[in-house]
Protein backbone atom coordinates (compact mmCIF):
# COMPACT_ATOMS: atom_id res chain seq x y z
CA UNK A 1 0.00 0.00 0.00
CA UNK A 2 3.15 2.28 0.89
CA UNK A 3 4.16 1.64 -2.58
CA UNK A 4 1.13 2.46 -4.32
CA UNK A 5 0.96 5.88 -2.23
CA UNK A 6 4.40 6.87 -3.59
CA UNK A 7 3.56 6.14 -6.78
CA UNK A 8 0.37 8.18 -6.80
CA UNK A 9 2.18 10.85 -5.22
CA UNK A 10 4.88 10.78 -7.87
CA UNK A 11 2.22 10.52 -10.62
CA UNK A 12 0.56 13.64 -9.45
CA UNK A 13 3.78 16.10 -8.59
CA UNK A 14 4.64 15.36 -12.20
CA UNK A 15 1.24 16.47 -13.82
CA UNK A 16 1.39 19.62 -11.66
CA UNK A 17 4.64 19.97 -13.04
CA UNK A 18 3.19 19.60 -16.69
CA UNK A 19 0.25 21.81 -16.32
CA UNK A 20 2.22 25.03 -16.77
CA UNK A 21 4.15 23.77 -19.57
CA UNK A 22 0.82 23.04 -21.50
CA UNK A 23 -1.12 25.86 -20.20
CA UNK A 24 2.05 28.26 -21.93
CA UNK A 25 1.92 25.82 -25.21
CA UNK A 26 -1.82 26.74 -25.12
CA UNK A 27 -1.62 30.29 -24.58
CA UNK A 28 0.96 30.26 -27.66
CA UNK A 29 -1.31 28.89 -29.77
CA UNK A 30 -4.19 30.73 -29.35
CA UNK A 31 -2.42 33.96 -29.13
CA UNK A 32 -0.48 32.87 -33.04
CA UNK A 33 -4.14 31.83 -34.40
CA UNK A 34 -5.81 35.54 -33.69
CA UNK A 35 -2.59 37.25 -34.73
CA UNK A 36 -2.97 35.59 -37.53
CA UNK A 37 -6.87 35.64 -38.08
CA UNK A 38 -6.59 39.05 -37.59
CA UNK A 39 -3.71 39.43 -40.36
CA UNK A 40 -0.92 40.76 -38.47
CA UNK A 41 0.97 37.59 -39.26
CA UNK A 42 1.83 34.72 -41.28
CA UNK A 43 0.44 30.98 -40.23
CA UNK A 44 3.12 28.80 -38.43
CA UNK A 45 2.61 26.60 -41.56
CA UNK A 46 4.17 29.25 -43.73
CA UNK A 47 7.09 30.11 -41.48
CA UNK A 48 7.75 26.36 -41.03
CA UNK A 49 7.71 26.02 -45.18
CA UNK A 50 10.32 29.06 -45.19
CA UNK A 51 12.73 28.02 -42.24
CA UNK A 52 12.85 24.42 -42.16
CA UNK A 53 14.53 23.63 -45.75
CA UNK A 54 17.01 25.62 -44.89
CA UNK A 55 17.72 23.38 -41.78
CA UNK A 56 18.64 20.50 -43.41
CA UNK A 57 20.38 17.68 -41.53
CA UNK A 58 18.46 19.27 -38.61
CA UNK A 59 15.68 17.76 -36.44
CA UNK A 60 12.66 20.23 -36.09
CA UNK A 61 11.63 20.35 -32.16
CA UNK A 62 8.57 22.84 -32.74
CA UNK A 63 7.74 26.21 -32.36
CA UNK A 64 7.39 29.07 -29.48
CA UNK A 65 5.30 32.35 -30.65
CA UNK A 66 5.88 35.00 -28.68
CA UNK A 67 3.94 38.34 -30.12
CA UNK A 68 5.64 39.20 -33.26
CA UNK A 69 7.94 36.41 -33.31
CA UNK A 70 7.85 32.82 -34.02
CA UNK A 71 10.94 30.84 -32.30
CA UNK A 72 11.44 27.45 -34.17
CA UNK A 73 13.64 24.53 -32.33
CA UNK A 74 15.80 22.27 -33.54
CA UNK A 75 18.29 19.63 -32.30
CA UNK A 76 21.65 19.14 -34.50
CA UNK A 77 24.48 16.67 -33.29
CA UNK A 78 23.56 17.46 -30.14
CA UNK A 79 23.09 20.80 -29.69
CA UNK A 80 19.93 22.88 -29.75
CA UNK A 81 19.55 25.69 -32.28
CA UNK A 82 16.58 28.43 -31.65
CA UNK A 83 15.89 30.24 -35.21
CA UNK A 84 13.70 33.17 -34.27
CA UNK A 85 11.48 34.91 -37.18
CA UNK A 86 9.61 38.00 -37.71
CA UNK A 87 6.25 36.39 -37.97
CA UNK A 88 5.20 39.39 -39.91
CA UNK A 89 7.17 39.03 -43.06
CA UNK A 90 8.80 35.92 -42.35
CA UNK A 91 12.93 36.75 -42.03
CA UNK A 92 15.12 35.54 -39.87
CA UNK A 93 15.30 38.22 -37.04
CA UNK A 94 17.97 35.70 -35.02
CA UNK A 95 19.53 32.50 -34.03
CA UNK A 96 20.96 30.89 -31.13
CA UNK A 97 23.16 27.79 -30.83
CA UNK A 98 25.25 26.46 -33.51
Amino acid sequence: MNRMMRIVSIALVALALAAPATAQRRGDQYRAYEAHQSGRVLSLREIEDRILPRMRGSTYLGPEFDGGVYRLKFMRSGSVIWVDVDARTGAVIGRSGY
